[in-house]
């Protein structure tokens, strides 16, 4: 009887324990409920010399032609963030017949702005020249991300120097997907960020919303209705109003189920019903892919 005691509450601490690691890192348990069967990884490819200069591949099981490709930036203020915390995001484009890029970069205080811009552009850069032997179609590249990473993946497409820089164009770009993304922040308000952008002398140039123009690629911008870390209405409203101004095509979604962190968490398998933010990006990247032949592929709802 006495060891049942024991042996049950060894079990008890231990799911207490379990719940309370997941509670301060809940894209683990996100990630540890995803199905895994769709993909096929291709983890820890170098695409500069440092460290953190890191991708991972997700490219679709049965696979039979080249797929769209969808790269992605995570979000952390610019001072954290890991590729594998977003291995769910990986999983469910290629559940939906894309080639997912997972990219790491650089962050404070080892760099600040607009160092991590170059690391992006490099990953750009490097899936347009290698991403063929991964089963991606360099012709159908498309940037996304979430919080931080969606203003990296803006400052891309929209302002041309950056993948210049590295030899590329952001013109062959077919497209733009933020979630959540700080495009028009100055003055900094959060005390993470002051430091990247050299608050208070903040360059008006790092502000995405300042470089747009009719060269834009199309935009897909999707944010919670109600944020308490990125403006909704200043960011997301403001640089759909511009896009538009410019005449270029946005498609502009607020959802009042989520949050700026469960936005895009709603990707993930067990929380698609706060939000349909995996079947909007499939949609969009299946009517903005340069050759529409094959798109009834994407968008096929696996788990």
């Amino acid at each position: 009887m006495r060891t049942s005691f024991l042996v049950l509450g060894f079990i008890t601490l231990f799911l207490i324990g379990l719940g309370v690691w997941f509670a301060k890192r809940p894209l683990d348990l996100i990630n540890a409920i995803t199905p895994g069967s769709h993909s096929e990884k291709t983890l820890g490819l170098s695409y500069g010399s440092d460290l953190r200069q890191k991708l991972d591949i997700y490219r679709p099981i049965a696979q039979d032609q080249p797929a769209p490709v969808v790269v992605f930036f995570y979000g952390g203020s610019w001072n954290r963030g890991e590729r594998a915390d977003y291995a769910f995001v990986g999983e469910a484009l290629a559940a939906r017949g894309m080639v997912a890029v997972l990219v790491d970069y650089r962050v404070y205080p080892q760099v600040r702005y607009p160092a991590f811009l170059d690391d992006v552009a490099m990953a750009v850069a490097w899936s347009f020249k290698e991403i063929n032997r991964y089963g991606g179609d360099p012709q159908n590249i498309f940037l996304m991300g979430h919080s931080a990473g969606a203003y990296n993946a803006a400052m891309l497409a929209l302002d041309e120097t950056w993948l210049a820089k590295q030899g590329a164009s952001a013109k062959a770009l077919r497209g733009l997907i933020g979630l959540a993304g700080p495009y028009d922040f100055i003055p900094i308000v959060n005390p993470e960020v002051r430091p990247v952008f050299f608050f208070p002398n903040t360059p008006a140039e790092s502000q995405p919303i300042n470089h747009v123009s009719a060269n834009a690629p199309p935009s897909l911008l999707i944010a919670p209705q109600e944020d308490q870390l990125v403006n909704p209405q200043r960011n997301t409203g403001g640089l759909a109003k511009r896009l538009r101004e410019a005449g270029v095509k946005v498609t502009e979604t607020y959802y009042k189920s989520t949050s700026h962190t469960s936005l895009v968490g709603a990707i993930a398998w067990p929380l698609r019903g706060l939000a349909p933010v995996l079947d909007d990006v499939s949609n969009f990247v299946a009517a903005n892919r340069k050759t529409l032949t094959s798109a009834k592929a994407i968008g096929t709802k696996n788990p």
